[in-house]
């Protein structure tokens, strides 16, 4: 989609009978057609209905746009009066009210912790989101780069697009070729075929803070993700597995499995579901409170930072990749390629897919699948 809003980016379309269409709100058009330079606005009615009016000529956006809002006010009424001029900030938490309204607390709050660690202590926060360009969207997104990892950043850019897409259809109004940004190239090897060494795990264990390191154990004997676990409630381990669940998919949807423990891990869980009632953690960050993962974050960074303060250059841990999410990456990594398990499997057990395998942990697969090859007999005359 074209950015009618900059002239030079209208001076590049190319000629053509339909006009570029730009919304202005729900059923509500502004369009330039490229040659004349004529400007024309457009209202769908509720019966489907559509109606078109000319503006002029080599007109600039904003006169164009003012008067195609005022034609709309006459023909929709209701319709447009309802439109909203607000912050990003404002389109923002008009998004987490909209999750909240939907019955998906989660997502709000997944979303809201993104926000702020992106978006609510940033300059960018306060911008009128009617006049956004790509140009501030491209130096928020650059003010966020240093530190964080392409993938990382791409994830927080994501969560901002699909709050502003769904502002638009609540009734605010901004420009989407703002913010419709190709993704930062991410050339690095791809973290989840990196993992943490058990050495290295058990330094970081062993400097973080009690409840952290439980954590940090649980993780490392599921490979579960993080926010998984933190949402695990003492029921949810049965004495022999543990139930756990993620959304995945668009609309995202709710999948359920049940991790297969070890007999370490079975003790483990046991003494960690000790003395608790049913529906509290099974984790928490404080004794009472459950994880948030900016937490988890933080205090892990803190017991990276204790250790790599008194060890020598080799036994320091990784300051990127010494994460949560590195239990995780490690599980998969040890069951397929030193414990011989099957890719299938492991997906099951971890929650993701044989395609996922394949893509990031390949180089593990070989091995096991040649030890499967080697026990079946030959059929073949």
């Amino acid at each position: 989609m074209a950015d009618l809003t900059v002239k030079r980016e209208r001076d590049r379309l190319k000629q053509r009978r339909e006009p570029y269409w730009q919304r202005l709100s729900a059923g509500a058009a502004l369009g330039f057609r490229s040659g004349p330079d004529t400007w024309i606005a457009k209202y769908r009615s509720r019966d489907g209905a559509r109606h078109l009016k000319a503006l002029g000529e080599a007109l600039p956006f904003d006169e164009a746009k003012r008067r195609a809002e005022a034609w709309l006010a006459q023909i929709a009424g209701s319709a447009v009066r309802s439109v909203k001029r607000a912050t990003v900030r404002a389109a923002l938490e008009a998004y987490l009210a909209d999750l909240h309204r939907h019955g998906r607390p989660d997502a709000a709050r997944e979303a809201l912790w993104r926000f702020k660690a992106t978006v609510y202590e940033d300059p960018f926060a306060e911008l009128e989101l009617e006049s956004l360009t790509r140009d501030d969207f491209l130096e928020w997104r650059d003010r966020m780069c240093p530190g964080r990892a392409p993938r990382t950043v791409n994830r927080y850019v994501r969560a901002v697009v699909a709050a502003l897409n769904c502002a638009l259809e609540l009734g605010h109004v901004g420009n989407p070729a703002a913010w419709r940004v190709r993704a930062i190239a991410d050339d690095a090897e791809d973290a989840t075929a990196v993992f943490l060494t058990a050495v290295q795990r058990k330094a970081l264990i062993a400097a973080a803070d009690a409840h952290t390191a439980t954590f940090l154990r649980a993780l490392e004997h599921t490979g579960a993700r993080p926010h998984e676990l933190a949402a695990a409630i003492v029921r949810d381990f049965d004495g022999e597995s543990l139930r756990l669940a993620h959304r995945k998919g668009k609309p995202p949807k709710l999948r359920v499995r049940h991790v297969v423990l070890g007999t370490e891990g079975v003790t483990f869980f046991r003494a960690a579901a000790a003395n608790k009632l049913p529906a509290t953690p099974l984790f928490t960050e404080d004794g009472v409170r459950p994880w948030r993962r900016h937490i988890w974050g933080r205090n892990i960074r803190a017991a990276v930072a204790a250790h790599n303060k008194e060890a020598k250059a080799k036994e320091r841990l990784p300051a990127a990749g010494a994460t949560a999410y590195a239990m995780r990456h490690a599980r998969i990594s040890e069951l397929l390629q030193l414990h011989g398990i099957d890719p299938l499997t492991v997906a099951a057990q971890t929650g993701t897919s044989l395609a996922m395998i394949e893509r990031a942990y390949l180089r593990f697969i070989p091995a096991a699948l040649r030890e499967k090859l080697a026990a079946v007999k030959g059929t073949a005359a």
